[in-house]
């Protein structure tokens, strides 16, 4: 029920992982990356422990394939999940197990993988890593990119209600955790306009936080 990117920047490192479904709330579930480390999707009867699991694997040490390998030799259930990952290096690997669901598929590259199941058809994976490959620019407009190449490949089998994209790079935190957990419209889309509203702001989140003397007016009522 979904298809993701989990992706790296070559020139900042920052990392980013986007998800869509006709689940609510996907990303809650499926999105995880690391500021240094890396980024993970974990999906198709999601078990989100392996996102956390396979991204401490990599802060040790582990690239992206012996990570994945790690899981799939030491979990139960391997046969239903698919798992993404992109370590530091740019390296990509993919787990996907026989019992995914409805048509499924992966295609992976230098710095990207992507991955679905109930997909509209088999290709999608491998278009999307070709939109990212073909892609310039920050990599949340990237990732969007790529979404976008995926819904115009088929997408999901049915409607998708859900999209989220997780963004890191430094610091501990986030620095773009965007969520849309349920629409009747595009998720994608929706997910795209919060981006264009959040993209101008994001390095003043993180001057905020790292320095609120540094920081430039909050923009509110009530502000001076």
């Amino acid at each position: 029920m979904t298809f993701s990117i989990v992706a790296r920047c070559s020139e900042t490192g920052m990392f980013g992982v986007a998800v869509s479904s006709s689940s609510p709330a996907v990303a809650a579930r499926c999105a995880y990356a690391r500021a240094g480390v890396g980024a993970v999707a974990s999906q198709n009867v999601t078990d989100p422990t392996l996102g956390v699991r396979a991204l401490d694997l990599m802060a040790l040490g582990a690239d992206a394939r012996q990570a994945v390998e790690v899981l799939r030799g030491s979990t139960e259930h391997m046969e239903y999940r698919q798992v993404l990952a992109v370590d530091a290096k740019g390296i990509s690997a993919i787990h996907s197990g026989p019992r995914a669901l409805g048509t499924w598929a992966e295609a992976s590259g230098t710095d990207v993988a992507c991955g679905g199941n109930l997909l509209a058809n088999p290709d999608i994976p491998r278009k999307m890593v070709e939109a990212f490959e073909a892609s310039s620019g920050h990599l949340g407009d990237r990732i969007m990119a790529v979404m976008r190449a995926a819904l115009a490949a088929g997408g999901e089998a049915g409607p998708v209600h859900s999209a989220g994209m997780k963004l890191v790079d430094k610091v501990s935190w986030p620095v773009a955790d965007l969520r849309v957990d349920w629409t009747d419209d595009c998720p994608i889309e929706g997910l795209a306009a919060l981006w264009d509203i959040y993209k101008p702001q994001l390095a003043d989140y993180v001057t905020r936080a790292l320095n609120p003397t540094a920081a430039p007016s909050y923009g509110v009522p009530g502000d001076e």
